[in-house]
């Protein structure tokens, strides 16, 4: 019997729009003889629904017509069963949808990446590709993630912690930030991925200028130093706690002095040194996905494969992504993104992805490793982290409440 999972993408993130680009680009590669796909997809008010477009990208282009035409559903436990149940329910006939072995998310950002939406599903009893809610939590904070990867001995880049509280006064913050670290300077919310918000201050007015922008965004910001020679490399880590491996690394070749959204997801696809998927161009729930560089989503983003670095320097990068997945405990796909200085050779974690974008797939390919086969893995790695949850005990026998009550 095939295994019936559902594919999650969406919510309120502000990374929403890439989350469906990812789901929708892995929808078409999962292996449909060992598996029945159920796309859900999650509004940007949290609501739940599926349907026969909504695995269909080209129906995004107008989503209040494609909720119109797909059935809002919630998530309700019957026994042992996860069902999605149609809401609202009809007067007559069967409100169940769909059941559901298998959650699958593939979503970015704050409140669905963040361990949010993971722990949701878990309370469900579901198995869950991907990181547990502890995981992706510290992933997601990018100060408490710096601050268990120093305490493990792994590289990173001081840094200071602002909040709005703090940015009530504004001309201190700014004093703060100069005294500890001068210019040139990074900003950056602190729980945002995508390049969102961030920018790189070199004077006062420019520092000034990237607090409004990164305290637009959320209630907490990160300030740290510059690399001033910068080469960005990235790595994905596949696996879980017993046994993961490393992927091979990547090079983002950006014009910019900071990688940005549209560096990322709309810059077209040019990939130097490694051959792109093969199956770019591939059906997704029944339409084709385009091949422009915005159905890619992070597959677009300019790039050599491999990374121009030393054979040590790409050990290096290969043995602390590993390190960081372990450290935090993380399961399924993961990408780090590391900083080297080119003038001194240091080489710097910058932050984890725990549901990277494309789930790094185009890293997993010159290992070796497809699309298709990497989502298999994925998918068999949730169901054994469900069944060794389900030798724990859960549940202690005591008379502490025998005492309460009347």
């Amino acid at each position: 019997m095939k295994r019936r999972v559902a594919v999650l993408f969406g919510g309120r993130s502000t990374e929403h729009e890439i989350s469906i680009i990812s789901a929708l680009q892995a929808i078409g590669y999962i292996d449909r003889e060992r598996y029945d796909v159920i796309p859900v997809y999650i509004t940007k008010d949290n609501d739940f629904y599926v349907g026969d477009h909504i695995g269909d990208i080209a129906a995004y282009k107008n989503i209040n017509a494609l909720l119109s035409a797909s059935t809002r559903v919630v998530w309700e436990k019957e026994g042992h069963s996860v069902c999605l149940m149609r809401r609202p329910m009809k007067r007559f006939g069967d409100n169940k949808v769909a059941e559901v072995d298998i959650a699958f998310p593939i979503v970015h950002g704050t409140n669905v990446e963040d361990g949010v939406l993971q722990g949701f599903l878990r309370t469900l009893g579901l198995p869950v590709v991907g990181c547990d809610v502890l995981s992706s939590a510290v992933g997601m904070n990018k100060y408490v993630m710096k601050t268990v990867f120093r305490d493990s001995g792994i590289p990173v880049l001081d840094a200071r912690r602002y909040t709005w509280a703090d940015y009530a006064e504004p001309e201190r913050v700014a004093d703060d930030i100069e005294s500890a670290f001068g210019y040139p300077v990074i900003v950056k919310p602190l729980n945002l991925g995508s390049s969102i918000g961030i920018s790189k201050a070199h004077d006062r007015k420019s520092l000034m200028d990237a607090l409004e922008l990164a305290f637009e965004f959320t209630r907490y910001i990160l300030a740290e130093p510059a690399v001033g020679s910068l080469q960005e490399i990235n790595c994905a880590v596949l696996g879980d706690y017993e046994e993961c491996e490393a992927s091979e690394c990547e090079e983002p070749l950006n014009a910019e002095e900071i990688l940005t959204f549209e560096d990322k997801y709309m810059s077209g696809g040019k990939t130097a040194g490694a051959k792109g998927s093969k199956r770019s161009g591939a059906k997704v729930g029944g339409a084709k996905t385009s091949d422009t560089g915005a159905s890619k989503g992070m597959a677009s983003l300019a790039r050599r494969i491999p990374a121009d670095i030393p054979t040590e320097v790409r050990g290096e990068v290969r043995r602390l992504a590993v390190r960081a997945f372990k450290c935090l405990g993380c399961s399924g796909v993961a990408r780090i993104d590391f900083m080297r200085d080119r003038d001194t050779g240091k080489v710097y974690l910058n932050e984890i992805n725990t549901i990277p974008g494309s789930l790094s797939f185009y890293l997993w390919e010159p290992m070796g490793i497809g699309y298709t086969e990497l989502l298999d893995r994925l998918i068999d790695l949730a169901v054994k982290q469900d069944r060794e949850e389900g030798r724990l005990v859960t549940s202690f026998e005591t008379n502490v409440l025998a005492g309460y009550g009347g």
